[in-house]
């Protein structure tokens, strides 16, 4: 009796160690999911950002250029 009792114990110790184990290697895995997941949104973000950068420095070039035709007309003007 104390010997099934024993088996017992070990067989739900057993059955709770690997339910504990295959909780934790879910979870690994979710993290490991979402871990991508946030760099790809971050690649996705940074690379936004640098075609953001790339049309601001293009409007800001053709801003500072139509100032310096405005800029040479007026000297131009007073000629």
């Amino acid at each position: 009796m104390a010997t099934d009792m024993k088996q017992a114990i070990d067989s739900l110790e057993n059955a709770l160690k690997l339910q504990i184990q295959a909780n934790t290697e879910r979870r690994a895995a979710k993290a490991e999911r979402e871990e991508k997941e946030f760099r790809e949104k971050l690649m996705r973000s940074l690379s936004n950002k640098t075609e953001l950068d790339a049309k601001a420095s293009q409007v800001k070039g053709t801003q500072d250029a139509v100032r310096r035709d405005q800029l040479m007309t007026l000297m131009m003007a007073g000629f």
